[in-house]
């Protein structure tokens, strides 16, 4: 870890620590204090004016490729973080960032509308009738995980398989890493295993479809290796399914405990996209964005090292009273949020996932009224990537007919 001037006039927030929370009143009084706070691994950032000019700034690169070291862990999971797309710089990653982008498309989105909505109104007609249910195993995790499916063209029959490896590879962007890492291992080994068999089966039976785009790119080995290859497969599998779930149970949650929001969007389906941003805003799963110094500069009177991991805090910034009102309004006018990051690293999926969640969320509040918890939901720790893992809830069901 690289050195940095401390100061006892500046607050430390510990972000190893597993009870360490987000949303915690230590961190909002650290942002009443500061636009800045001491970590162990370096600082994070905490208002709004700053995260919009750090998250891009042409002297960090992206900084979440250290997580494995900051936790002492290795194995597969790790070599996969390290060299997958996302931790690229570079000529690298904007030549792979190319080639993954026709998958998210607007017009792709667009066509996947009517199967986003099909799949939405048949899970929800599974349960509605019993006026109760468990939201993630009944619909968050079966929704993103048949979405994904779709995505990349392999039965919806594998879906299970898919949901239980992703929720244990995606243990490994938390702070309990290192306690589930060889779990994590074994999950990563079987998707990759799983990747394999997809290019095998596409390469006899190639489709109009993203995979066999790939693997056309991959007959080029200059152009797209195949660990290249294995590792962009595992990465739109993984993320798509462990952000997305996670993500509509938070949204869930927050509208469980805004009910007057919940029956306004019912009432206004045009307010599921707008209500998706507010989610986004204050509850996104990936609760910082991290970057990494990569030579010595000065920022607003703080000297940062080279190697200095600095945690950019996604909610703390969009909630920074500067800049924005309080609350949780799915009718105001924001400025942008930070939930799918920013800047050249800006999340390469957002657009399926604004789509998916907005047509989950439109159908979901006009079938199921006044969602109220039945029972106390179980959490992920509230830092790095967040969620519910289990979200008991009852409502009053408004059938389809």
């Amino acid at each position: 870890m690289s050195k940095m001037r401390r100061s006892d006039d500046i607050p430390f927030l510990n972000l190893s620590d597993p009870a360490f929370s987000i949303r915690s009143e230590a961190v909002l009084r650290a942002r009443d204090m500061n636009w800045w706070a001491r970590t162990p691994y370096g600082l994070a950032v905490l208002r709004y004016e700053e995260m919009k000019q750090m998250i891009n700034h042409p002297l960090l690169r992206q900084g979440s490729y250290r997580w494995p070291e900051h936790n002492q862990a290795g194995g597969v999971w790790a070599q996969w973080w390290k060299r997958m797309m996302l931790n690229r710089e570079g000529a690298d990653h904007a030549r792979l960032r190319k080639l993954g982008a026709p998958a998210f498309a607007p017009r792709l989105v667009a066509g996947m509308i009517p199967k986003f909505q099909q799949l939405a109104d048949d899970l929800i007609r599974d349960f509605e009738a019993d006026g109760k249910c468990e939201f993630m195993s009944r619909f968050a995790e079966p929704y993103a995980t048949r979405v994904v499916c779709e995505l990349v063209g392999v039965s919806h029959q594998q879906w299970q398989e898919f949901a239980e490896l992703a929720v244990t590879m995606g243990l490994a962007l938390g702070v309990t890493y290192a306690r589930d890492e060889a779990r994590i291992n074994v999950a990563t080994e079987r998707f990759f295993a799983i990747a394999e068999q997809i290019v095998a089966s596409r390469r006899c039976k190639p489709r109009d479809d993203f995979i066999s785009a790939l693997i056309s790119a991959n007959e080029d080995k200059d152009t797209l290796s195949d660990q290249e290859l294995y590792d962009m497969i595992v990465l739109s599998i993984f993320g798509g399914i462990d952000t997305t779930r996670s993500q509509i149970g938070l949204a869930m949650a927050m509208f469980i405990d805004h009910p007057d929001q919940w029956a306004l969007l019912g009432d206004n389906p045009d307010l599921a996209r707008p209500a998706v941003e507010e989610v986004m805003r204050l509850r996104p799963t990936t609760t910082w964005v991290t970057r990494e110094a990569t030579e010595d500069f000065e920022f607003k009177g703080v000297p940062i090292t080279k190697g200095t991991t600095i945690h950019l805090f996604s909610s703390a910034a969009a909630s920074d009273p500067e800049h924005f009102t309080p609350g949780f309004d799915i009718t105001a006018q924001r400025k942008p949020h930070f939930g799918f990051g920013g800047g050249r690293h800006h999340c390469i999926g957002s657009q399926i996932a604004r789509g998916d969640m907005t047509e989950a969320l439109k159908l979901l509040a006009q079938r199921l009224k006044n969602p109220v918890y039945d029972g106390k939901p179980r959490w992920l720790p509230d830092s790095g990537n967040t969620g519910p893992v289990t979200l008991p809830m009852a409502f009053d069901a408004v059938s389809a007919g």
